[in-house]
């Protein structure tokens, strides 16, 4: 029965209806070659770029493409300017951002998702005075791209949206940064009025005046608060004060142990493992990459593996040094070429601190206490940020985005 239905339909079909399904599947067929070109080239890390077909409808031959990538929209546009079909390809950011594509985070910790809704996944997160760039308005929620180029959904409740001469005013105010782990601000220079919000160690607020014991500072919404001197640095001061070594950055991881582990958080609210090492190398003033699997691109090739492609204790110990990057693969006796979905510091002595189920330390010598079998049997590589040159691994006064 259902060969003699699949059959009727086909032979109800015109010669003409015919011939279009197929020219439509055809263009379909080549759109997406050529979307793939275009990824491969110009946008292989769909995190940070987007090139994507996101509307086809095959027997009205339309499509529709985004694309924030320029060269990958004109090599696109070279492709398909003979292709018998509607194609828009819509450039990010779009015309539903108006004339303020930039924003700066209002809360303490704003929640980027993969999707927009507040049930979708989690992707990262971005601090009370992070400048991001909007691409695109849909509903109640932005697409943005944080300082290190992670695309995902936020409300647009958690940003204060700006023109460029918005956030030309906004980034001419002198700073602060709360260096306290947790703390508020008040509406009144005295702990007993009412609370303006939360803050965490990270949050950067303009700096108005300065009265007594109190910072008066004001948030990018235009909101005015009074902080605690001894709770929060002046921004220049405290970037004077980040000096990338060893020490510093070992100090700093063990400040966050007991976090909970959060999947894609970065703040001192809970972190997820890339997120406890990226918010270890801002503490010290650094902005690295996000993920995982983007941080082990970055820094120096440290050799920890033996000819076959296995963890070698013995020449981990022997090569590796303090606040070097440990990095993992799911499943066990993985190869070095698996995907890379776990980091962590080394902090010396066969021991290494990061997010598993909690901020923790473990060790890659069985005879340890603190043996971590599942973590140690995975290990791929370790990089080292120390003294690099590489681009990806930035002062936080040399990123545009701060």
């Amino acid at each position: 029965m259902i060969r003699f239905i699949v059959a009727l339909g086909i032979y109800m079909l015109s010669p003409f209806s015919l011939l279009k399904a197929q020219t439509d599947s055809t263009v379909y067929q080549a759109l997406q070659q050529v979307i793939s070109e275009a990824r491969q080239q110009f946008a292989p890390d769909q995190r940070t770029k987007i090139v994507a077909l996101v509307e086809h409808n095959v027997s009205k031959n339309h499509y529709r493409i985004e694309s924030s990538v320029p060269e990958a929209t004109a090599f696109i546009q070279s492709k398909i300017k003979n292709q018998p079909a509607s194609i828009q390809i819509i450039s990010l950011p779009d015309s539903s951002v108006g004339d303020k594509r930039h924003a700066v985070v209002k809360l303490s910790v704003a929640n980027f998702r993969t999707k927009p809704g507040n049930a979708s996944e989690m992707a990262t997160q971005a601090l009370l005075g992070t400048q991001v760039d909007l691409l695109q308005k849909i509903g109640s929620e932005y697409r943005a791209r944080t300082p290190e180029g992670y695309i995902s959904y936020v409300p647009s409740s958690a940003l204060a949206a700006m023109t460029d001469a918005e956030l030309d005013q906004w980034k001419d105010l002198p700073k602060i940064i709360y260096t306290a782990e947790f703390g508020k601000s008040w509406t009144q220079p005295n702990p007993e009025s009412i609370r303006v919000s939360d803050l965490v160690y990270g949050n950067i607020l303009g700096l108005i005046a300065e009265q007594g014991a109190y910072y008066q500072v004001v948030y990018p919404d235009g909101r005015i608060g009074y902080v605690l001197k001894d709770e929060a640095l002046e921004m220049d001061k405290w970037l004077a004060t980040r000096s990338l070594s060893a020490d510093n950055l070992i100090s700093s991881a063990k400040t966050m142990m007991g976090l909970p582990y959060l999947w894609g958080g970065t703040s001192v609210k809970g972190v997820d493992c890339s997120g406890f090492t990226k918010t270890i190398y801002f503490m010290n003033g650094y902005v690295i990459p996000r993920d995982a699997s983007q941080q082990v691109l970055a820094g120096e090739h440290i050799e920890i593996l033996d000819e076959q492609g296995h963890f070698e204790p013995e020449k981990a110990l022997q090569n590796l040094k303090p606040a070097d990057l440990l990095f993992f693969a799911a499943g066990k006796n993985s190869n070095p070429n698996a995907r890379v979905t776990h980091v962590a510091m080394y902090i010396g002595n066969g021991e290494f601190i990061h997010s598993a189920g909690t901020v923790r330390i473990n060790s890659i010598l069985k005879e340890a206490e603190n043996y971590d079998d599942f973590q140690t049997r995975t290990v791929v590589a370790a990089k080292r940020y120390m003294d690099s040159s590489d681009p990806q691994i930035q002062k936080i006064e040399e990123n545009p985005y701060y």
